[in-house]
């Protein structure tokens, strides 16, 4: 796939659209490393998925304060420390001499991570004219697929051919190349750009990594000694805990006039219930491909690339669309193709296979890309240019959750439908009943976002209204 004209004709795009691949590579890439690492450490199963949940804990944690950093220092300063936080510990992974020293460069490459992933949304209204901000949106979302496309083929090469280490070298030296190339390109920049006074509010930043962290370790948990039932009550008095900071501190973390504004806390609410329906095709879609239609390691790979490879090659055209027709008219067209596609997905593979399956991903998953751009151009739109950074993290922060809980949740759903079943698992058609009844109660979740996107104009008249009467 052809970059478009655009990203050649500006290195700044280039490097933040980069930026966005390395970090969606940083999750993908070391999903399929984990047997070899079981093996190269005599490790657990359960140890190794740390590598993991190491990361993407580190990114949901870090994400929100990251943004608010950027808006106290300066954007650029942020991107470049984060490009080198990213190579740093990625070579850190490849050189890890134990399971948890890797955990541990696992932690510092997701807070790295978490730069790359929210700070290219933010500062993408510097680079390019307001005009082309949807088509410059849609890049963002095809480098995040072709990340998640990429991370698994590629470290499945590298990993047979040099061992597992030979991923994380690969994706730092890339972090590398980026890191020389944003030196260069935005020399200069960081003294000219607008910053917001203030502080960080480092007792909050704690409070909602230990509540985020808590949240997480409550939804990969299982059935282990700290399992939901333990975590979820001490998450929820973090939260509560790091709301009454907010409300206290002189410079909060989150600004409550922020979370305050009610387009912005549909918009992330909308953002976590689509985030939340994307991650299921990647947990529960596995099942119905290997037990339901009885395919191979290898077909399963190939099947389940279909969706990614979808997203990234209609990520700019559905940015376009929002240019053209306007991203507030986008939203509830990409979260219409989006129950479309599930109910598809529910039932075209039990009646065409495989070739159902493939098919419902190339109609589900450009919706996912429509909804993304719009809703994300649609949120930026609403605030100053100082708070874009921490908003692009509250952004960022919603999805993550919706990772998050997708990986658990949507198992969990699944696991229900399937029954006394779910430990034998050899009936086919048991599979694919419970596969239908899982994405057909998952279109309750964008059913649900499109129902609340029917009051965003009027929330955005009674804030004008508001605004005419406090002048």
């Amino acid at each position: 796939m052809k970059l478009p004209s655009l990203a050649f004709r500006n290195p700044e795009l280039v490097v933040l659209a980069g930026s966005m691949l390395v970090g969606s590579l940083g999750i993908s890439l070391a999903t399929v490393a984990l047997p070899a690492l079981a093996r190269a450490f005599s490790a657990a199963i359960p140890s190794v998925q740390w590598v993991i949940i190491a990361y993407l804990v580190a990114v949901t944690a870090s994400i929100v304060a990251l943004g608010r950093l950027a808006d106290i220092i300066g954007q650029t300063r942020v991107l470049i420390l984060g490009l080198a936080l990213f190579a740093g510990s990625s070579l850190a992974c490849a050189l890890a001499p134990s399971i948890s020293s890797l955990v541990v460069a696992r932690v510092f490459q997701g807070i790295g991570g978490a730069v790359l992933m929210a700070l290219p949304v933010s500062m993408i209204r510097t680079v390019v004219v307001k005009e082309k901000t949807g088509s410059a949106m849609g890049l963002l979302g095809t480098m995040s697929a072709v990340g998640t496309a990429l991370g698994p083929s590629l470290g499945g090469l590298t990993i047979e051919r040099y061992g597992w280490s030979a991923g994380f070298l690969a994706v730092g030296l890339l972090a590398c190349m980026l890191l020389t190339m944003a030196i260069a390109t935005f020399a200069g920049r960081s003294s000219a750009e607008k910053t917001a006074p203030g502080s960080i509010d480092w007792l909050g930043s704690i409070l909602l990594a230990l509540a985020l962290s808590t949240y997480a370790l409550s939804m990969t948990s299982g059935n282990g000694p700290l399992d939901a039932r333990a975590l979820l009550p001490i998450t929820a008095v973090l939260f509560a805990l790091f709301a009454w900071r907010q409300k206290a501190a002189a410079s909060p973390l989150v600004p409550v006039a922020l979370v305050a504004n009610r387009r912005i806390g549909l918009s992330l609410g909308m953002n976590l219930l689509v985030t939340t329906v994307m991650m299921s095709t990647l947990v529960v879609g596995p099942y119905m491909l290997s037990l339901g239609l009885g395919l191979g390691e290898a077909s399963i790979g190939l099947v389940m690339a279909v969706g990614p490879l979808t997203s990234a090659v209609s990520g700019v055209p559905s940015g376009r669309l929002t240019d053209r027709y306007g991203a507030a008219r986008m939203v509830p067209l990409g979260l219409l193709q989006i129950i479309i596609g599930l109910a598809a997905l529910a039932i075209l593979p039990r009646l065409l296979g495989v070739w159902g399956y493939g098919l419902t991903l190339v109609l589900l998953t450009p919706g996912f890309q429509i909804f993304l751009a719009a809703n994300n151009t649609v949120t930026m739109q609403t605030v100053a240019e100082d708070k874009r950074g921490v908003l692009s993290g509250l952004l960022g922060l919603s999805r993550n959750l919706g990772f998050v809980t997708g990986a658990s949740a949507m198992s969990a759903l699944f696991a229900y439908n399937l029954g006394p079943a779910e430990r034998a698992a050899t009936d086919p058609t048991l599979i694919a009943h419970a596969f239908t009844g899982t994405f057909l109660m998952a279109t309750a979740l964008p059913l649900l976002a499109l129902l609340a996107d029917l009051f965003r104009p009027r929330l955005a008249e009674t804030d004008r209204e508001q605004q005419q009467e406090a002048r």
